[in-house]
């Protein structure tokens, strides 16, 4: 792997560690998947091809940052407010 992609890679792999911590099927689930699917991908050389992966890999961080907003917005909701 190009080295100035290194850090990014680490980076975004400690980012999506950190957010899969409260992943509702559990951080265990989370953290196997995501070992699994860089440790899948730690052969490609394609400095193109790993650009891409990391912008895959931001996005999956965006879905799961509105998943754990969603899930707090509808439990404040249904706190203080009938239906």
């Amino acid at each position: 792997m190009a080295n100035p992609l290194r850090a990014e890679v680490v980076r975004l792999y400690k980012n999506l560690l950190y957010l899969g911590r409260e992943y509702p099927k559990g951080a265990d689930y989370f953290r196997d998947r995501l070992r699994a699917a860089f440790t899948k991908n730690k052969s490609v050389q394609d400095p193109e091809q790993i650009k891409a992966m990391i912008a895959r890999g931001e996005y999956v961080a965006r879905e799961l940052e509105a998943l754990y907003y969603l899930r707090k917005y509808r439990a404040l909701k249904k706190r203080y407010y009938e239906e």
